[in-house]
C-alpha cells in the first residue's frame, strides 16, 4: 500500500504542477500532508515536516546567502566581462545564443553546486533572452542539463554517494567514465544546436544594438522580427552610441529605444553606468570570488558558511554606508524569498516521503520487480533505473538506499560494484530538473519561468541525455 501511496504522490504532484492547478510551494506542502493523512499517519506529521526541515535547512541557509553574495558580485560589475564576451561570440544568433548557454552552464559547474552554476548562467543569459524574445525553458533546460553531466563530477555529490555506499574509491569511479561523459556533454551541445536551430527559424537573424556592449557604438543596424516571422531592417546611424532605431510597429520601436536608452528592464544587468558598479574592487571581488569557489572545492568549511561570510564581507567591502546595504539586500529579497520558500516546502515532501516509508517500499518493489534472468545484466538495468529513480527520489535515497541492493544482486551474478557504481550516474542529466532538487527552484526562479513548464520541455531531452551516456558507457566498455 505504501508503495502505491508513493507512486501516486509523485504522480499527483507533478501532474497538478505541470497543469498549473497548484503553485509548487502549494503542492509541496499540501499534496504530502494529503498523503500521510491517507496513510494514517497523520499525527506523525508534524514530526516529519521538522525532520524534513532540520535536513533541508543547512542547504536553505546556503542558497540565501548564495543568492546575495553572486546578486551583490552582478551588480558590482564581475560577470559583465563574461556576458561581454558571450555577447561577442552569440551576435544575437539564436542558435549561437543557446549552444553559448550550454557552454557556460558546463563551464561554471566545475565548481560543483548547481545553485552557483544556475545563478550564473541565468544572470549572463537572461537579458539577451529577454531582449531577444526567444525562449526562456530553451535557456533553463540546457542549463539544467548540461549541469547534469557536470554534476557527477567527484566533487559534485553523486559519484561521492556512490563510493560511499559501496565503499569505493571515487577516482575508480569517475575517471573511467569520462569519455561516455564527454560523449552526453557533446549530446548536449547538439541538443543546444538542434533548440537554437529551431529558435532562429521561428525568430530569424537578429542583432544588437551597439548599445548593449560597453565599446562606444559608430554603427548599428539592427534587425527585429515580429512573431509572423517578417522582418523589419532600421536604418543606419553613425557616430553616436544613441543609436536611432526604426522598426516595423510601434512596440518593437519602443522597445529599441529603451534599450539604446538602457531602460530596458531585460538588459538592466549590462548597463555600463549603473550606481552600484565598483571598477577599483573589480579584482578584489574576482580574488573573493575564486577564494570562495576554491574553498567549496577543498572543503574547508561547510558552505552555508562559507557563503554567509562572503556575502559578509561582499556587501562590507562594496557598499561600506548602510543605507547601501540595506538597499542590495532588498533588491535581492524577492529571489531570497521565493527560492528559500521553496526549499522549507519541499522539505515537507521529502520528510512525509522519508518519514512513512514511502520511499523504502518504493525501492523494495522496484528492485524486487527485476527479473531473475536480468541479475548479468545488472550493470545496464541500474543504469536504466537510475534515470527515473533519480528524478523521483534524492540522491541520499537513491545511493545510500537502491544502489547497494542492486550492486548485491548484481554481485551474486559476478558484476562488479564498480559497474553498478558508473552505471547510477548515469540519471543525473535528469536529476537536475527533479522537483526534490532545491537548485532547480534557483534556475526556474531567477529565469521567471513556471516550473510545470520548465518540467514539460525538459524532461524529454534530459532522459535522452542520460541514455546517450548510458549507451556510451556500454560502448567503451565502462559500464
Amino acid at each position: 500500500m505504501l508503495t502505491i501511496l508513493g507512486f501516486a504522490m509523485i504522480a499527483t504532484f507533478l501532474v497538478l504542477i505541470m497543469m498549473k492547478k497548484m503553485s509548487p510551494i502549494a503542492a509541496l506542502v499540501l499534496i504530502p500532508a494529503l498523503f500521510c493523512v491517507a496513510v494514517g499517519q497523520g499525527a506523525k506529521l508534524g514530526d516529519y515536516v521538522i525532520e524534513g526541515v532540520g535536513n533541508l535547512a543547512p542547504t536553505a541557509a546556503m542558497l540565501m546567502f548564495a543568492i546575495v553574495y553572486f546578486g551583490v558580485m552582478i551588480d558590482v560589475g564581475l560577470f559583465d566581462p563574461i556576458v561581454r564576451g558571450i555577447l561577442r561570440f552569440c551576435k544575437a544568433d539564436p542558435m549561437r545564443i543557446v549552444v553559448g548557454t550550454a557552454v557556460l552552464a558546463a563551464i561554471v559547474s566545475l565548481d560543483g553546486d548547481g545553485s552557483t552554476t544556475f545563478m550564473i548562467t541565468v544572470s549572463a543569459m537572461y537579458p539577451l533572452y529577454k531582449r531577444l524574445k526567444m525562449s526562456l525553458v530553451v535557456m533553463t533546460g540546457v542549463a539544467a542539463t548540461a549541469n547534469g553531466v557536470m554534476n557527477t563530477l567527484p566533487w559534485g555529490g553523486p559519484t561521492a554517494r556512490a563510493a560511499t555506499a559501496l565503499k569505493l574509491d571515487a577516482g575508480d569511479i569517475f575517471v573511467p567514465m569520462i569519455p561516455a561523459l564527454g560523449i552526453g556533454l557533446v549530446a548536449v551541445l547538439l541538443l543546444a544546436v538542434v533548440l537554437g536551430r529551431r529558435e532562429r527559424k521561428r525568430l530569424g537573424m537578429l542583432t544588437l544594438d551597439e548599445v548593449l556592449a560597453t565599446e562606444p557604438a559608430t554603427e548599428s543596424e539592427t534587425v527585429l522580427v515580429g512573431a509572423g516571422g517578417g522582418s523589419d531592417r532600421t536604418r543606419k546611424n553613425s557616430g553616436g552610441a544613441g543609436t536611432g532605431t526604426g522598426t516595423g510597429t510601434g512596440a518593437d520601436r519602443d522597445a529599441a529605444e529603451n534599450a539604446g536608452a538602457n531602460e530596458n528592464e531585460g538588459f538592466k544587468g549590462l548597463d555600463p553606468n549603473r550606481a552600484t558598479l565598483r571598477p577599483k574592487l573589480y579584482w578584489f571581488n574576482a580574488g573573493l570570488t575564486i577564494a570562495l569557489l576554491t574553498a567549496m572545492i577543498m572543503e574547508l568549511m561547510p558552505i552555508p558558511v562559507l557563503f554567509l561570510l562572503g556575502a559578509a564581507l561582499a556587501l562590507t567591502v562594496n557598499f561600506p554606508h548602510m543605507p547601501d546595504q540595506r538597499a542590495r539586500i532588498a533588491a535581492h529579497a524577492d529571489n531570497v524569498l521565493n527560492v528559500s520558500g521553496m526549499v522549507f516546502a519541499a522539505a515537507v515532501f521529502t520528510g512525509v516521503l522519508t518519514g512513512t516509508g514511502m520511499v523504502e517500499h518504493m525501492a523494495d518493489w522496484l528492485v524486487g520487480a527485476i527479473p531473475g534472468g536480468m541479475g548479468p545484466h545488472m550493470a545496464i538495468v541500474t543504469g536504466i533505473l537510475s534515470i527515473p529513480l533519480t528524478y523521483f527520489m534524492s540522491n541520499d535515497g537513491f545511493y545510500f538506499g537502491v544502489v547497494p541492493v542492486l550492486a548485491e544482486a548484481g554481485a551474486a551474478h559476478g558484476v562488479s560494484p564498480l559497474e553498478i557504481a558508473r552505471a547510477s550516474l548515469v540519471g543525473q542529466p535528469l536529476h537536475m530538473s527533479s522537483p526534490l532538487v532545491p537548485a532547480v527552484y534557483v534556475l526556474v526562479g531567477m529565469a521567471k519561468v513556471e516550473f510545470g513548464d520548465h518540467t514539460r520541455f525538459t524532461v524529454k531531452w534530459a532522459a535522452l541525455t542520460s541514455l546517450v551516456v548510458l549507451c556510451a558507457g556500454l560502448l567503451f566498455g565502462i559500464i
